[in-house]
């Protein structure tokens, strides 16, 4: 099987699966020797976005490896476009964004946020619906809070959040089948991307011909100026068409994506519902967001829980 094959029986495999704070900052893995450099690149990459600068010093420091190590890091990242090396450290790049980190590496930021969001987005999903969940690590911790929601749709691009279903009803129906009241899963075809999403032509097809209640709709960046961007081109297509048939758009997102912009546009913030963030989002941003859309969920605060949002 080669790199971007897809594991399942593509187009698309309709069959119910055999299926279980604030910041993750540099500072926060500073005793870990042992980050992939996948990993290692996209804290230092948040880092430098967070706080529009880092010194070299300062990451070997926080990360616990050499100054040699960080530098070959500083030097792969500018590379790759997404900062500038400076003397003594780098600083962010302008223009957008055309680096996509791995599954893995993305997993390792804001964990705590998108743990808040997924239980609040969950919430929001009623027994017996048919819903859309894309790719990304986001709307994969959300797939975890609806293994218990019986008589659900999903209908995915995610092979990992396929395979979140999949598990799970593997270990509670054993070899003799099914639980009753699991998900059905209809995975879409396609090109795997680092993220593990399948996108293109045959995921597209796939979209184009189902409709689905919401769409949860993780993203790489949004903004006022650029809506919701992803620096993969067909992934951007791919997302276009999620959104096309869905009569409900909910982006997940947690704080750090505000303002970042991808290589390609798919959607505008006027063809977004809601937008569920976690508390690390600035008041100043929340209101201009407020501007913008029809409704902002704010995850894990005082006030989400009393149900005033």
């Amino acid at each position: 099987m080669g790199p971007n094959s897809c594991p399942y029986d593509c187009p698309v495999r309709r069959a119910p699966y055999d299926a279980r704070r604030r910041e993750r900052t540099v500072q926060q893995v500073s005793d870990n020797h042992n980050l992939l450099a996948e990993q290692r690149r996209a804290l230092i990459l948040e880092e430098v976005r967070r706080r529009g600068g880092v010194r070299v010093n300062e990451l070997t420091r926080r990360l616990n490896v050499s100054d040699m190590t960080v530098r070959r890091d500083l030097d792969a990242l500018a590379r790759q476009g997404v900062l500038e090396k400076v003397h003594g450290g780098a600083v962010p790049v302008s223009g957008a964004s055309t680096h996509e980190p791995g599954f893995e590496a993305k997993s390792a930021l804001e964990l705590g946020a998108k743990k808040d969001i997924a239980r609040t987005a969950a919430s929001m999903v009623a027994p017996g619906g048919a819903i859309a969940l894309s790719g990304g690590t986001t709307t994969y911790a959300l797939a975890q809070h609806l293994l218990d929601v019986p008589e659900l749709t999903v209908v995915t691009n995610s092979l990992r959040v396929a395979d979140v279903f999949h598990a799970a009803q593997r270990a509670d129906g054993g070899p003799r089948g099914v639980p009753a009241g699991a998900a059905t899963v209809v995975l879409t075809g396609g090109v795997r991307t680092p993220s593990d999403s399948l996108v293109g032509p045959v995921a597209d097809a796939a979209i184009r011909s189902l409709h689905f209640d919401v769409l949860f709709l993780g993203v790489h960046g949004i903004s006022t100026r650029a809506g919701l961007s992803t620096p993969n081109l067909a992934e951007a297509e791919t997302n276009r068409r999620l959104v096309r048939s869905a009569r409900r758009v909910v982006v997940v997102a947690d704080h750090t994506k505000w303002g970042t912009v991808g290589l390609s546009s798919f959607a505008s913030l006027a063809e977004v519902d809601t937008l569920v963030t976690d508390g690390g989002m600035p008041e100043a941003v929340r209101a201009e967001i407020r501007e913008q859309l029809p409704e902002l969920v704010v995850a894990g605060t005082d006030r989400e829980a009393r149900g005033e949002l």
